[in-house]
């Protein structure tokens, strides 16, 4: 996955399929005090398609609790 992130200061920590998942892992990062930006093709939700990278999300939360973040999101996080 590449954590770079066009959104200065922020890094991915994961990537979900459908923006449905992307807001449950927002609530669990926010819930921890990390604030979460989602960034995702706005054609996706609209229309409904989750295919070719369409439904793609990318969850990014600030750069110095991206690590923090990731072990949240670990199994058993």
């Amino acid at each position: 996955m590449n954590s770079k992130s066009s959104h200065s200061g922020f890094t991915v920590v994961c990537v979900e399929q459908g923006i449905s998942r992307a807001h449950i892992v927002k609530a669990k990062l926010e819930s921890a005090g990390i604030p979460v930006l989602l960034d995702y093709e706005s054609a996706g939700p609209a229309i409904g398609i989750i295919v070719d990278g369409l439904g793609r999300v990318r969850i990014l939360v600030p750069s110095d609790r991206a690590d923090e973040a990731r072990s949240l999101l670990a199994p058993g996080g």
